[in-house]
């Protein structure tokens, strides 16, 4: 890679009307983080000595989600190379190559850009795609080089079957830059300057424009939803491919969804149609049956999660712990080999070692104005269709009974039974449906 001090500036302060939305367009997210910071990301990996992000007018959000990088604002959205002119101060005295790219193409690559650094002159980064529809195309002269980018609608029908289209990206050295830039005009139906203009710019200086080429699968950027739910589709796909090749095992990986910031141990199963939402650690030999949902909890070794499981904020299992088909966790701790096998809430609560949760079991948490938490310890056995009512403490070894309503905290080896003494009345089923009969006759 070039020894060249390097600069990159980030182009980022559009709108996204297509969107129809209210964030700016580079905010949206994939796998939970906005796009600009996978961005971000990869270019950090270069170690330049300056990123600069050219942001609109009000977009405070954005400008905190590059800190501690450099922002500046472009006042009137006037074209990429009006965006690039407003940054022309903030690069005053710096004296290398200045990478420019466009804020929303997010899943670049690192050796891509590794590349166009490496050229020196200018460079531009072209792709080459099947469906080139919309995109500027560019002409290439016998060596190679650029000639010109044509945009889509200025094509001929000859110039539409070329398949290299243009990125937006480019390498400039500085020295070069401002009096290029100022060279670009606004002679077109937008009345916006481009920086599609700079290789003509150059060629006029003697300078030619290197192309490095991509192969790239589905849309370049991101314009709209449809093509932010592809380039989701992308990133989903190189997560799951990182986390096999790390030894995870995964039935249908097409159906499992993670978050940018998952950690998964190798060792695991993962089966079909699982969503990791943010926060979440998985460590070795677990498995997570079909249709979980997990966020912001962390799962520790040998445990089994689900089918129809879901687990939210705040919760932590141990070592062998069971959670199974229709269980709900909310900051809650189960201890080393603790069950939760099916249908019960818990909320709020701390698990011990070996407790057994029997079906149907709830921790009522909320009193309509405040969380309360429910602690059991060690080796105990909640039977089905409890409901604790917190705050509530179960002591170990105690058990209780099916059916019990839990208001009061449970010593040590007890049994509590909280639950109306039942009665039998004989003959009186057939009574009532001999009535109903008739009733209806």
């Amino acid at each position: 890679m070039s020894k060249t001090p390097l600069a990159i500036l980030i182009l980022a302060a559009g709108k996204g009307t297509r969107m129809k939305s209210d964030k700016p367009k580079v905010m949206h997210e994939l796998a939970g983080k906005p796009m600009i910071n996978w961005l971000i990301g990869t270019c950090e990996q270069l170690t330049p000595q300056k990123i600069i992000t050219v942001i609109g007018p009000n977009m405070d959000a954005l400008a905190k989600a590059v800190e501690p990088h450099e922002t500046v604002i472009q006042e009137t959205r006037n074209g990429t190379g009006g965006a690039v002119k407003c940054a022309l101060p903030a690069l005053e005295n710096f004296d290398g190559n200045i990478l420019i790219l466009m804020g929303d193409e997010p899943l670049v690559s690192l050796e891509s850009l590794q590349e166009l650094i490496k050229i020196g002159g200018l460079a531009v980064q072209g792709f080459d795609t099947l469906t080139p529809f919309g995109l500027g195309r560019m002409v290439l002269n016998e060596d190679g080089t650029l000639n010109e980018i044509i945009e889509d609608r200025d094509c001929t029908p000859q110039q539409k079957k070329i398949s290299l289209c243009n990125t937006g990206n480019y390498c400039v050295p500085s020295k070069k830059l401002a009096e290029w830039v100022d060279q670009i005009g606004n002679d077109n139906a937008q009345q916006e300057y481009y920086l599609t203009d700079l290789p003509a710019i150059a060629a006029k200086d003697g300078v030619k424009t290197q192309v490095i080429r991509s192969h790239w699968k589905g849309p370049w950027g991101v314009n709209d939803r449809i093509q932010l739910s592809a380039h989701e589709k992308m990133l989903q796909q190189i997560l799951r491919e990182k986390a096999m090749l790390n030894g995870v095992a995964m039935i249908d990986p097409d159906s499992v969804y993670f978050h940018y910031d998952t950690i998964i141990a190798s060792g695991t199963t993962i089966e079909p149609h699982v969503f990791l939402g943010a926060e979440v650690i998985i460590e070795e030999n677990v498995t997570i049956r079909a249709f979980s949902h997990i966020e912001k909890t962390h799962i520790k070794s040998g445990a089994t999660i689900g089918p129809f499981a879901r687990l939210r904020g705040g919760s932590t299992l141990g070592e062998n712990t069971k959670v199974g088909n229709f269980v709900e966790l909310k900051n809650t701790k189960l201890d080393d080999g603790a069950k939760a096998s099916h249908l019960s809430y818990l909320g709020d609560s701390e698990i011990g070692v070996h407790t057994n949760i029997g079906a149907g079991t709830i921790t009522c948490n909320y009193d309509g104005y405040q969380k309360h938490k429910t602690v059991i310890a060690e080796n105990v056995f909640i039977g089905s269709n409890a409901a604790l009512i917190a705050p509530v403490k179960i002591d170990k070894g105690s058990i209780i009974a099916a059916g019990s309503t839990v208001t009061k905290n449970v010593p040590v080896d007890t049994l509590y039974i909280s639950r109306p003494s039942h009665q039998i009345k004989e003959g009186w089923a057939k009574r009532y449906h001999d009535h109903k009969a008739k009733s209806i006759e």
